[in-house]
C-alpha cells in the first residue's frame, strides 16, 4: 500500500460537500457585492449579492460583518474559479416557504413591504420567499396605477401555495372587503335619519357627490348641496374634502345626504323680508317664454312674469333681460306655503295713486293660478 502524499493527506482532512447541501461558515471578508465564507473546506465559499437577497443594490458591508456565523446552501462546489458558490437567499427562501405554508394553512394575515411593481400585480418578499399579488386582488376597487404601493407595507393572506411551480398568491382585497363590511355594520347600527355626520368626499359627478362616512358611502345629490343653486358639483367639491352633512334618508344600504340645514333655511324669515309691497333687488337666474326667475337670496327665487317687466308689451323676457342681470322690482305676491313669490317692475313705474286703486285690476291680465302652474312646470 503506497503512502499518501502530503497534498492528498491535506485534501483528505477537509470535509466533502455536494450541491444542495447546507453548510455553516464564518464570514472572513465582506465587499459591497460579495461575502467570503470559511466553510471548513479546501476552498472558501462565496456569496454574491444576488444570492444574498432579492433587494437590489444592497451594500453587503452594511448588513454582514467579519466574524459573523452564517448558514448557506451550496449551489456549485467549484464555481470555475476554485471557490464554492453559496446562496444565503435560497436557504432563507426555503425557510420562508415553510413560514408561508403555515400562514396559508392557518389563514394568517401577513404584512410585508412591496418589493416590486410588476406588470399585472405586486411582488412582496417574506424571508426571501416571493409572493405575487395580482392587480385584481390588490384592492376592492379598480386601481389604474399600482406604483403608489411601491415600498409600502401591505397586509394580505395567502390564497394559493405551490412553491414547486413558484406560485404563491396573496390576496389583499378580501381583507379590505371584510374590514369594510365590519365598518358598514357598525355604521348602520349607530346612525339614523336626522343625524349630523362628518364625511370625506370620495367622488364627484355631474349629479352629486359620494361621501365616505367611514363604513359606507352616502349620496349628496346636487339638489341637496345648498339652499341656493349649484350648477356644477365639481366646482364646489373636490375629492378629499371634509364635509358636514345630515342624513336625510336611509333605504336599506343606501344613504341620502343633505347640506340644507334647517337653521340656514332662507325661507325661515322670508315672510318679513319679502312682504308684499317690498322693493327688492335680485339677479336674473334663468328665463322662460312666460317670464324670468330672479334670485332674491340663495334658495329664494321669484317669478317676474313677462307682463310685469315693463309698461310696454314685451314679447319675450330675453328681449329686454339677460341672465345675470341685476334688477329692482316690487313684490306683488307672497305665498309662503308654496314658496312662491311674484315680482313686478311695471308696478314701480306707475303712479302710486293708481297703484293703490288697482290692487286687482292692475294684474287683471295675469292668471295667478296659471302662472303658479307654469312655475312648477319650469322648476321640474
Amino acid at each position: 500500500m503506497s503512502e499518501m502524499s502530503f497534498e492528498q493527506m491535506l485534501e483528505e482532512s477537509f470535509k466533502t460537500i455536494r450541491n444542495g447541501e447546507v453548510v455553516e461558515g464564518t464570514v472572513i471578508n465582506v465587499k459591497p457585492d460579495e461575502i467570503a465564507v470559511d466553510i471548513g473546506y479546501k476552498s472558501d465559499g462565496i456569496i454574491h449579492r444576488s444570492e444574498y437577497t432579492n433587494e437590489a443594490n444592497v451594500d453587503l458591508t452594511q448588513v454582514v460583518s467579519v466574524g459573523d456565523k452564517i448558514d448557506a446552501m451550496v449551489i456549485k462546489v467549484n464555481d470555475g474559479e476554485g471557490q464554492v458558490a453559496l446562496s444565503y437567499k435560497r436557504l432563507a427562501a426555503e425557510k420562508g416557504n415553510k413560514r408561508l405554508e403555515e400562514a396559508f394553512e392557518n389563514h394568517e394575515v401577513l404584512t410585508a413591504k412591496v418589493a416590486q411593481v410588476l406588470n399585472g400585480g405586486l411582488s412582496v418578499v417574506i424571508d426571501e420567499a416571493k409572493i405575487f399579488i395580482p392587480a385584481s386582488l390588490v384592492s376592492d376597487t379598480y386601481e389604474k396605477d399600482l406604483n403608489k404601493y411601491n415600498g409600502q407595507e401591505i397586509s394580505f393572506v395567502i390564497t394559493e401555495f405551490n412553491p414547486r411551480r413558484r406560485r404563491i398568491i396573496g390576496d389583499r382585497k378580501q381583507l379590505l372587503v371584510a374590514e369594510k363590511a365590519k365598518l358598514s355594520e357598525e355604521l348602520f347600527a349607530k346612525i339614523s335619519v336626522g343625524d349630523v355626520i362628518e364625511g370625506t368626499v370620495k367622488n364627484v359627478t355631474d349629479f352629486g357627490a359620494f361621501i365616505d362616512l367611514g363604513g359606507a358611502d352616502g349620496l349628496l345629490h346636487i339638489s341637496e348641496m345648498s339652499w341656493g343653486r349649484v350648477e356644477n358639483p365639481k366646482k364646489v367639491f373636490k375629492v378629499g374634502d371634509k364635509v358636514k352633512v345630515f342624513i336625510k334618508d336611509i333605504n336599506d344600504k343606501k344613504i341620502a345626504l343633505s347640506m340644507k340645514f334647517e337653521d340656514e333655511n332662507p325661507w325661515k324669515d322670508a315672510a318679513s323680508r319679502f312682504a308684499v309691497g317690498t322693493v327688492v333687488k335680485g339677479k336674473v337666474a334663468r328665463m322662460t317664454d312666460f317670464g324670468a326667475f330672479v334670485e332674491l337670496a340663495p334658495g329664494v327665487d321669484a317669478l317676474l312674469h313677462v307682463s310685469q317687466i315693463a309698461k310696454e308689451h314685451v314679447e319675450k323676457p330675453s328681449d329686454v333681460l339677460s341672465v345675470g342681470q341685476e334688477i329692482e322690482a316690487k313684490i306683488v305676491e307672497f305665498r309662503e306655503e308654496d314658496k312662491k313669490i311674484s315680482l313686478s317692475i311695471k308696478a314701480m313705474l306707475e303712479p302710486e295713486e293708481k297703484e293703490e286703486n288697482t290692487d286687482d285690476s292692475e294684474f287683471a291680465d295675469v292668471d295667478i293660478e296659471a302662472v303658479a302652474n307654469e312655475m312648477e312646470e319650469a322648476e321640474e
